[in-house]
């Protein structure tokens, strides 16, 4: 009985209080999901920023401080001047609060292995057009990402600048000009590459198949205001004598096929396993494991491979 009073008596001071101040008990639950919400976005962002920038400073270490939180976000010390997350801008001080100006910096989860091949479902396919032409559209726009960071880690600012860094090298038989830092993993690349050759008739028959490689070229991505890697020259691409048909490059299937993401692995020419390997285990990523691929593509990022869990080979004791 006595239960039974309380709880009369609490619907009776519920109701009395009236439609505003039920209303305003419902906005304050409302209130609170968002604010745990919005906290947990936060949280979120934080931590994706912590990531990236302790990514950056263990993939270049002689060139970045450890990162630290600083001023309300994730930044290292690079070339005299504290670099910030900035909403994945990788902005330096003074331009940290102008990361609307910009597009973000790629930092994605990179596959250790190409997941089966399945053909694309009607959903995929209708996001895929979308994203085809979401790029077209960026191609068009003024917006492009931020390149102060890796400007000042390269020590590139312009074609001058990027064409002083660069040094030839013979990669496979081949000369081709890269910036001076990744030298010495390019040439450990080929040595596992060779190594592999004498055993591997797969691996030998993709060299003979090699037609020339290409590094440093000041330009932008293809279809983009945004500037591409091998303006740095920490990109290569290695173009075969002959395809067989096969796709090697996302854009140039779509010239004749414009649903270039139906087409398989099988369709597509991929270099063998063993000289992915090869690069992955010294900071490259492969092109053939984008979205949008780009089979010929190999790019130095060991920030990528660090940021997804990637191991690679420790230059002190992996070495023979």
């Amino acid at each position: 009985m006595f239960r039974a009073k309380i709880l009369f008596l609490l619907l009776f001071a519920y109701a009395a209080m009236g439609p505003f101040a039920q209303n305003s008990a419902a906005q304050s639950s409302v209130v609170q999901s968002t604010t745990v919400q919005g906290t947990t976005a936060q949280a979120q962002a934080l931590n994706r920023a912590e990531m990236v920038m302790k990514a950056l400073s263990a993939a270049y270490p002689d060139r970045c401080s450890p990162a630290e939180y600083r001023n309300g976000d994730w930044a290292l010390f690079l070339a005299g001047q504290w670099f910030y997350y900035a909403d994945g801008r990788l902005l330096p001080e003074p331009l940290r609060y102008r990361f609307g100006e910009y597009t973000g910096q790629p930092f994605y989860n990179y596959v250790a292995e190409l997941p089966p091949w399945t053909p694309p479902g009607p959903e995929e396919s209708e996001r895929m057009r979308g994203m085809t032409a979401n790029r077209e559209q960026q191609a068009r726009s003024t917006i492009q990402r931020s390149n102060h960071f890796y400007e000042a880690l390269l020590r590139v600012h312009n074609r001058d600048e990027s064409w002083d860094r660069v040094k030839q090298i013979r990669f496979l038989g081949f000369p081709v000009m890269v910036h001076y830092s990744i030298l010495m993993q390019l040439s450990l690349v080929e040595e596992r590459i060779l190594t592999e050759a004498k055993t591997n008739a797969e691996v030998r028959q993709w060299i003979n198949n090699i037609s020339q490689v290409e590094g440093w070229s000041w330009r932008n991505i293809a279809a983009s205001q945004s500037r591409s890697f091998h303006a740095y020259g920490t990109a290569i691409d290695i173009i075969p004598k002959s395809t067989g048909g096969l796709a090697t490059y996302w854009q140039w299937t779509a010239q004749t096929n414009p649903e270039w993401w139906t087409v398989p692995y099988s369709r597509r020419l991929h270099p063998p396993l063993p000289v992915i390997r090869a690069f992955e285990a010294f900071g490259f990523i492969w092109g053939g494991k984008w979205v949008v691929y780009d089979t010929m593509h190999f790019e130095y990022r060991p920030e990528i491979l660090i940021f997804s869990n990637i191991p690679m080979a420790n230059l002190r004791t992996d070495l023979p």
